[in-house]
């Protein structure tokens, strides 16, 4: 549904027929890890997250996973093969 208080026209998930179901009724300002995020739009309240009502439970638990700004950095790790079980898995082939 349509949001009516914070975003008017923009469609919300927490919108509903008794208004936003989101506690307190409205969305929560971004946090300082959310600037220069993609997702943030002005409102009346501020800066706000398109994304999700309330961006610092969000950094809370680490990296927001809505956050177009910053990257997940994947270590590669070296695996030790054993050449038997290799030389066995591409014969077999």
């Amino acid at each position: 549904m349509k949001c009516e208080t914070v975003l008017p026209g923009i469609e919300c998930t927490f919108w509903s027929k008794r208004g936003c179901v989101f506690e307190g009724n409205t969305c929560q300002p971004v946090v300082e890890e959310c600037q220069g995020c993609e997702r943030i739009v002005d409102s009346k309240v501020g800066q706000v997250c398109s994304a999700y009502p309330s961006p610092a439970q969000k950094w809370s638990a680490g990296l927001c996973n809505f956050a177009t700004h910053k990257k997940v950095e994947i270590k590669s790790v070296d695996v030790k093969v054993n050449p038997l079980k290799a030389s066995k898995k591409a014969a077999g082939k």
